[in-house]
């Protein structure tokens, strides 16, 4: 099973899980755990092959979004949660809407934080190059280079480091495989962008988040019967992190707003 960690408030709290991006681990939420750890029960999750979660049964030659979707439900599963807030980071959102397609009735709101929405054609570029350029460099200079890309101001520093950090538990077979995703990815989030909302979801991005940015403005623009749209400004890729405070206000907020059936939209930024 994946590697995990409980944050237990109450018998009566509501849940909150935390699903990471490629390349992370449950440390990229640490900043969360501090704050929500007083108002919810909180279940960290290692994906497979990222933090601790190694050598996790069965094994596979490939991945695709059905395998990692199942090694999430196989820890909920484990622990009895039946129902709870979801918040995803970057690949992340894709899990999450896989596992709300699987769970519709576990899901109480979906929260995605530098979420991708479309594959654009930067997308497409990031994923063909990485499997042509892994035959070539090692795995890390590829990671390092992608991180730059995403995050190349001064201010994303922070992120950029904890996630070049984190990468390294990361074998360069464990890489291929979660690079090998973008066989599975294109058709995935297609049919994601396309399907209509039904859970209560909030759509967090930076205002220099150059990559997922316009995607983010569009999805949340589509789905605005039940998105609602928060745009940190002076804030990358890893916006959790990087402006850890702000980021727990706009999320709180939109619970807050949640519980009392007040959900505003939209908010944020006009679309261009």
């Amino acid at each position: 099973m994946l590697h995990y960690e409980l944050h237990q408030h109450s018998a009566d709290a509501p849940w909150m899980v935390f699903i990471h991006g490629a390349g992370g681990s449950l440390v990229t939420w640490k900043h969360q755990v501090r704050e929500f750890r007083h108002l919810f029960n909180l279940l960290l999750i290692d994906m497979r092959d990222h933090g601790k979660s190694k050598n996790i049964s069965p094994v596979y030659d490939d991945y695709d979004f059905e395998i990692i979707t199942d090694d999430i439900l196989d820890v909920l599963d484990f622990l009895e949660i039946e129902k709870a807030h979801f918040l995803s980071l970057s690949l992340g959102s894709i899990i999450l809407q896989k596992l709300h397609e699987r769970r519709p009735a576990m899901v109480h709101s979906m929260i995605m934080a530098g979420g991708v929405f479309k594959a654009d054609w930067k997308i497409h570029i990031f994923a063909h190059s990485g499997k042509f350029l892994s035959y070539f460099l090692p795995f890390r200079w590829i990671y390092d280079m992608f991180s730059l890309i995403v995050l190349p101001r001064k201010n994303h520093q922070p992120s950029r480091r904890l996630f070049r950090l984190q990468s390294q538990k990361l074998s360069p077979k464990e890489f291929l495989k979660w690079l090998g995703l973008y066989r599975d990815f294109f058709k995935v989030v297609r049919r994601f962008y396309r399907k209509k909302l039904e859970t209560a979801s909030l759509v967090v991005v930076g205002s220099q988040d150059h990559v997922f940015i316009r995607a983010a403005k569009r999805f949340a623009h589509k789905q605005a019967h039940l998105a609602q749209l928060a745009i940190m400004e002076g804030c990358g890729h890893i916006c959790n992190i990087e402006q850890a405070r702000q980021f727990n206000q706009i999320v709180l907020s939109f619970l807050r707003e949640l519980d009392l059936g007040k959900m505003a939209f939209p908010v944020g930024a006009n679309l261009d």
